[in-house]
């Protein structure tokens, strides 16, 4: 008996990890195409929870799953462009507009909710897995790795995708002279600004839909500000990954684990403190930033504005 509750509590343990850290991946991975083309997405918390909203709203509306995830994707991309216009072709700070946009988006959201649902408080049914055959009877592993959703599945499908993107095709190297050397790019006849823009929406759609499955998978409903600084541990993650989109992987994990660590703990009926619950995630990021950010580097034009004939 002893076993079998060990069992099940490590199954959960690994699930929930899982479920934790998508989102955080796909807001790595979006931030780390949007710094690799020397853009700093400060508001990639905004697009997270404006990805949360609507794609919770539109998936209890319509009853349909795939569209809330097209509707988060689509909120993502909407703050995108505004990070687009104010700060790649105005060449605004893109530190303060990132800010402004992500307090913009808080107050906008919560606002919304609770004109919309006050005293109500929805949820969601609970999203359909997917479990991969053979491997989701490996014992503990198993139902903890391979029965998850198909969004989960695609995510982690990103990690080949943007290393060969990055590593083997002509996008991968005007991303990095993007973000290193602008001006040989634009000299090479490729436009900055476009590229950087490009950038800039892609992260908005991987942000995007990283809040929607966060409201509607790992939550099941939309509460303001649910987010909690995911955007920023994002922002971490893509800086410590050293334009390596498996370290996201890796770190997104850790840092979905120590969530579900915590969450496990209460219902195995440790008793953990609601105030360590909710800082446990942050103490890992400064642990691993004290590791791991000295050997971090950072492309050579990241926040600064690009204009044509500066040298």
């Amino acid at each position: 008996m002893q076993t079998l509750l060990t069992y099940a509590f490590l199954t959960a343990l690994i699930s929930g990890a899982v479920t934790a850290a998508v989102p955080l991946l796909l807001a790595g991975l979006g931030e780390q195409i949007s710094e690799r083309a020397g853009v700093l997405n400060i508001g990639i918390e905004g697009m997270m929870l404006l990805g949360c909203y609507t794609g919770f709203v539109a998936t209890w509306i319509s009853g349909s799953f795939p569209l809330g995830f097209l509707a988060g994707g689509l909120s993502g991309m909407a703050v995108a462009a505004l990070v687009v216009l104010l700060c790649v072709r105005l060449g605004l700070n893109q530190i303060v507009i990132g800010i402004a946009l992500t307090l913009g988006v808080q107050g906008l959201t919560a606002l919304l909710y609770f004109a919309r649902f006050a005293g109500t408080y929805p949820r969601l049914e609970p999203y359909p897995t997917w479990p991969l055959p053979v491997l989701n009877r490996i014992p503990v592993l198993g139902p903890g790795l391979f029965s998850h959703d198909v969004i989960c599945y695609l995510s982690v499908l990103l990690i080949p995708l943007l290393t060969l993107l990055y590593r083997r095709s002509a996008v991968g190297l005007n991303l990095e002279a993007a973000g290193n050397a602008p001006a040989a790019l634009d000299v090479a006849g490729v436009d900055v600004i476009t590229t950087r823009s490009l950038a800039v929406m892609a992260t908005g759609l991987l942000a995007g839909l990283g809040g929607a499955y966060l409201a509607n998978v790992g939550a099941g409903l939309f509460i303001p500000f649910m987010t909690r600084g995911s955007g920023f541990i994002g922002i971490v993650l893509a800086m410590l990954a050293r334009g390596r989109p498996l370290w996201v992987l890796i770190v997104s994990a850790l840092f979905g684990l120590s969530l579900s660590l915590a969450t496990a703990l209460q219902v195995a009926g440790i008793n953990v403190p609601t105030d360590v619950v909710q800082m446990l995630p942050f103490g890992v990021v400064m642990l691993v930033l004290i590791v791991f950010a000295r050997h971090s580097v950072l492309p050579r034009a990241l926040g600064q504005p690009y204009v044509r004939g500066d040298r």
